[in-house]
């Protein structure tokens, strides 16, 4: 596989499907492990980084991870395929944006993913390894069984670190423990226009949740959309964080369909002036700018959900929130855009997608 195969498909995580997938776009799980014969990166030299790098790739070949998984070597690629693996969730930002000439673009970061992008491993970003799995909708448990189904694969033949006191021992002090984090993307935008998303955040943070943006960390939240995590990985059992957050997102998405439901009721005309508003600027613009696109994707979002708007589909959306991202703009363009070039562009790449007869 190469970069470029990533533009011709879509991975099945945003394929719109599984539970509460009007809601939930998808579930996450990342695990972080270190080897135990190799220092941490924070100490490591680019030498020893390479070193790692060969060291679990060959232990990944031995596993028959690879193939079918697909290997990437980050000196193999530039900086816009990097963003382009950001947009399309399949590498962090600190993975993607590590300074040229320190770490990368000499080998000492690599990644994996499979064919659905539904699984991946950064190798070497702030632990030795990343293991990742993706799937559409609230299907968190399904997940997890092949998540550490990999992980105990990937164990038989890769040292980990482990404490008998601490657990799994992790480059930064918050993921000690099970090194475990669960996320979903959940898209709120009842709450948001009701205001009662700060009530949300609150309650998140009481009981040790972290919320993000679109790209996760380090990223804003914009249209509506949201990252929801733990935040304790230390002194508590896998299956135990997994109950809790099976308890907790769900509430949250009960409160949304309620306030959907009160717009609808209570405020029908702004509710469908704001969908339809944003449908006809998607398809008519000449310009429209990356934070603006999310709102308007919001919206539409929205409108398909409460069956207002029918010729689209949830997956549709989910692709055009994707690839009207920078990196993927300017593959589909074949060029590089600056700011406004990109801009124009998107407004064009909407155009073209809805005015198409819907299949």
């Amino acid at each position: 596989m190469k970069i470029d195969d990533l533009m011709n498909k879509v991975g099945t995580w945003l394929e719109g499907k599984g539970k509460d997938s009007d809601i939930v776009i998808s579930s996450r799980i990342r695990l972080a492990r270190n080897l135990d014969n190799f220092v941490f990166l924070t100490l490591a030299n680019e030498e020893q980084k390479k070193e790692i790098v060969g060291f679990i790739h060959n232990a990944l070949v031995s596993a028959k991870i690879i193939p079918p998984m697909h290997y990437f070597s980050f000196k193999d690629l530039t900086s816009a395929d990097k963003h382009l693996l950001l947009e399309r969730h399949l590498i962090s930002r600190d993975h993607a944006e590590a300074p040229n000439g320190v770490t990368g673009q000499n080998g000492s970061r690599a990644l994996v993913i499979n064919d659905k992008e539904t699984s991946s491993i950064m190798i070497n970003e702030e632990d030795h390894l990343r293991i990742q799995g993706l799937r559409s909708g609230f299907q968190l448990a399904e997940l997890w069984d092949e998540i550490n189904e990999l992980d105990s694969r990937m164990e038989k033949h890769l040292p980990y670190a482990f404490s008998s006191q601490f657990g799994y021992l992790t480059a930064c002090p918050t993921n000690v423990g099970t090194g475990l984090r669960f996320s979903v993307m959940v898209h709120l935008p009842a709450l948001v226009l009701s205001k009662q998303i700060e009530k949300v955040f609150q309650a998140l943070t009481r009981v040790k949740y972290t919320v993000r943006g679109f790209l996760g960390e380090g990223s804003q939240s914009m249209g509506d959309f949201y990252q929801i995590s733990n935040l304790v990985t230390l002194g508590r059992a896998e299956k135990d964080i997994l109950s809790e957050m099976e308890n907790v997102i769900p509430e949250i998405i009960k409160y949304e369909r309620t306030w959907r439901e009160k717009l609808l009721n209570e405020q029908a005309n702004q509710t469908k002036d704001r969908i339809w508003r944003a449908y006809g600027i998607l398809k008519n613009a000449y310009t429209i700018t990356s934070g603006e696109t999310m709102e308007l994707l919001s919206a539409v979002r929205m409108g398909i959900n409460i069956g207002l708007i029918k010729d689209l589909t949830i997956a549709q959306v989910n692709e055009m929130f994707i690839f009207s991202q920078p990196a993927h703009l300017q593959r589909i363009a074949g060029e590089a855009l600056g700011p406004e070039e990109r801009d124009i562009f998107r407004a064009s790449y909407f155009r073209g997608k809805l005015t198409k007869p819907s299949k």
